[in-house]
């Protein structure tokens, strides 16, 4: 089962990486299994006389705050876990693991909320997906900004 999910995203992420979506990668100092505390907030390039800037910098906004108030309780609570992990025989790190997908389920309900409301009306969609980093061969969760095709647009509900 975890091949065949692996295979999935491996091909994915093959799609991703194309000219035409935009890669916001994290640029915060606290990395929790993958989950960074803070996405870069710089407006790129490729945007220009897509998005405003005002609405690009709100919903990176969005993000980084709802990140910043779940990585501070997500790092205490693992470092919590870290210290009486052997006294549980590593039950304590289920909860850190728990918060970190609570985060990333609230992130995916704030991207989709922005989707709605701003970017599928333009032809863009905010995704979530975990790539590999960009120095090492660990993975990261990056935001996605990618072009909607035309047909998905005109597509009957």
């Amino acid at each position: 089962m975890w091949q065949v999910q692996d295979e999935i995203e491996s091909t994915d992420q093959h799609e991703l990486l194309n000219d035409e979506n935009i890669i916001i990668r994290s640029s915060g100092n606290i990395t929790i299994f993958g989950l960074c505390n803070k996405y870069n907030t710089t407006y790129p390039s490729q945007l220009t006389a897509k998005v405003a800037p005002e609405e690009f910098s709100e919903t990176i906004n969005k993000i980084n705050k709802e990140l910043r108030k779940n990585i501070d309780f997500t790092w205490k609570a693992l470092l919590l876990g870290c210290l009486c992990c052997c006294c549980s025989c590593g039950m304590t790190m289920i909860p850190p693991l728990l918060l970190n997908n609570k985060a990333k389920r609230q992130m995916k309900k704030i991207l989709d909320w922005e989707n709605t409301r701003v970017y599928n009306k333009i032809g863009l969609n905010w995704i979530l997906r975990r790539l590999p980093c960009e120095r090492s061969p660990m993975l990261e969760y990056v935001l996605i900004l990618e072009k909607v095709r035309q047909e998905q647009i005109l597509a009957v509900d």
